[in-house]
This record gives structure tokens, sequence and C-alpha cells, in this order.
């Protein structure tokens, strides 16, 4: 019996450690998400490689912006009535659960025909690099709604990301070693 639990904890650790694996890419990198500076966003996408279970991070000023994931039709047309989900919080992150392109756009009137748009294309987990540059940034931050892939499409050949992955920093021993050394304590 103890054994089991300590099999239950142990595989409970390991999916809690499993989940946070996907990397962290802050939308627009310093500048965030907006008007000002004149980014393009689609090309700073274009720099990234995106992985199911990684998460974007919008950060803007709440008071002039908000992020809306729409359809690739409603892109197309920077037409912003009918969103898949609204995000409003300043500081929004939303982890990309399935493949595919995902849309995005500033709902507040004039700044989708401005070009403040943004189209990621997601691939699955299996495809991410072995290794990858580290950034030195940490966010942290809980969505305001939740997001999902609007449509599936053809993979992009894989490239490096410049994003934070604990797959690149090889502590799997280290977290191992610690499950077992809480596990142990725990029964």
């Amino acid at each position: 019996m103890a054994f089991t639990k300590k099999i239950l904890a142990f595989l409970l650790m390991a999916t809690l450690v499993g989940v946070s694996l996907g990397a962290v890419h802050k939308v627009g990198d310093s500048a965030g998400w907006t008007t000002l500076g004149n980014i393009d966003y689609n090309q700073w996408a274009s720099s990234k490689n995106f992985h199911v279970g990684d998460t974007i991070v919008f950060e803007y000023n709440n008071q002039f912006h908000n992020v809306k994931q729409v359809t690739f039709q409603d892109f197309q047309s920077c037409n912003e009535a009918s969103p898949i989900a609204t995000f409003t919080s300043g500081s929004d992150s939303i982890t990309l659960k399935r493949p595919g392109h995902y849309y995005f756009l500033c709902g507040v009137p004039g700044h989708c025909e401005a070009g403040h748009t943004l189209d990621i294309m997601v691939t699955p987990a299996s495809l991410r690099p072995s290794t990858s540059p580290l950034s030195a940034h940490n966010y942290s931050s809980s969505p305001s709604s939740s997001g999902s892939a609007s449509s599936l499409a053809p993979l992009p050949n894989p490239y490096q990301s410049s994003a934070f992955s604990l797959q690149a920093l090889s502590i799997w021993p280290a977290l191992i070693s610690l499950g077992m050394f809480v596990i142990g304590f725990a029964f």
C-alpha cells in the first residue's frame, strides 16, 4: 500500500514537472504588446519556435490595448467582434495547448489596421529542439481567459528559440532526486 502511494506521488510530481517544461515567450520581447516603436509582431514571431506547452505572455497598458484571439478570417479582416478569447489584464499568459496557427489582434479601434496583430505557428512538443539558448527572463502571470488554436496548418521547419526552456538545463537528475527526497519524507 505504501509503495503504491509512493508511485502515485512520483507520477503526480513527474506530471507537474512535465507541465512546466514549455518555454515562455514575452510577445515583443522588452517592448511588449504596444503600438509604440513600430514593432512588427509577425517578424518577431518568425524568429521564435513555438511548441505545444509553451506560454506566450502579453504585457501591455490595458488602458490603451487589449488582446483578442480570433479566427483566421477575423484576423485577415481585423474583425474583433466575435473573438475566441479576450484578454484585458495587461499581463496575460496564454498556454499553447495544440499545434496550428494562433491569431491575435488588438481590439482597440484602428490598432489592428495599423498592424497590431500576431500570427504564431505552434508545432507539436515532440519537435522541440534538444538544445536552445537561454533567456534571463522569468515571467509569471495568470491568464484572464483561456485560448485555443483556431486552425491547423502544415508545420514549418524547426528553428532555434531564444525563449527559456527547462529542457535545455539538463536538470532532470536533480529534479528526480528532489522528488524522491520529498516522497521519502511524505510517507
